[in-house]
């Protein structure tokens, strides 16, 4: 039923993940004492994150500008002290207005 190439990926995954998550118990035995590694790590949940957000923030609305203009507004009402609510209806009222500007 299954091709011999299923099988194959599916191993190299469960590989993959299995390694990702046991090989920092087996590297880092004792605590991190060096202060770059420790920013370094805490920053990157941040960055992945913001790297898997921004391509869906530029592309979930029907054009690349309505998708820019909620970003730039999203950063802006952030950065003035608005809430997640305030951030998310701000975002979708600049989106509904670029797109009706540009239809």
């Amino acid at each position: 039923m299954f091709d011999k190439r299923v099988y194959g990926s599916l191993i190299v995954m469960i590989l993959t993940v299995y390694a990702i998550r046991v090989l920092p118990f087996l590297i880092f035995r004792k605590e991190i004492k060096n202060k770059w590694v420790r920013s370094f790590l805490h920053y990157v949940p941040y960055v992945t994150l913001a790297v898997m957000t921004f391509p869906a923030i530029l592309t979930a609305a029907s054009s690349v500008w309505a998708g820019g203009a909620a970003l730039v507004t999203g950063i802006a009402v952030a950065l003035l002290g608005g809430d997640l609510f305030v951030v998310a209806i701000s975002t979708c009222v600049a989106v509904f207005l670029t797109e009706m500007v540009i239809l």
